[in-house]
């Protein structure tokens, strides 16, 4: 899991400063959107980072923000960040965002993909095994029923 906030006005002066910061973090058909959802995606890449572990040579653009059909904010993971995901067996991310109050924030869960069955086990190597004798004086067990003596070869 990772959480992360970023101040909306401070983040709008870092991107009015120029420079290729704003190419950096966002692919150029989200790098127009206002500064609120700017600042909400790049919060999203930074729980994602989290999230996994913050590996160094994760780069921002291989983290999309993208919205589904009701507008629910989903990551497309890609290069770097899908393999790290992968290394880590996360079969699905879940993404919160909000931005109010002059803050933006992000939640993001990393799930674990469900393990896979395992094919039951070969039997050990070895010689097969042989009952164990019998215990002298042991009544004989009754038809359809155990012996009382759990050693004995009913």
């Amino acid at each position: 899991m990772g959480v992360d906030v970023v101040g909306i006005e401070r983040f709008a002066a870092v991107l009015a400063r120029g420079g290729a910061l704003r190419a950096r973090l966002f692919d150029p058909d989200e790098a127009d959107l206002p500064v609120r959802s700017l600042a909400a995606r790049f919060a999203a890449k930074e729980a994602l980072a989290k999230a996994l572990g913050a590996p160094p040579g994760l780069r921002w653009r291989d983290a999309r923000v993208r919205r589904g059909d009701h507008g629910a904010p989903w990551l497309e993971l890609r290069g770097g960040v899908a393999l790290r995901a992968a290394e880590l067996g996360v079969g699905a991310v879940h993404l919160s965002l909000s931005h109010d109050a002059g803050i933006a924030t992000a939640f993001v869960v990393a799930e674990r993909a469900p393990a896979t069955a395992l094919p039951p086990a070969a039997p050990a190597p070895g010689p097969p095994s042989r009952p164990a004798p019998p215990v002298p004086g042991a009544p004989p067990a009754a038809p359809g029923r155990p012996h009382p003596d759990p050693t004995h070869p009913s």
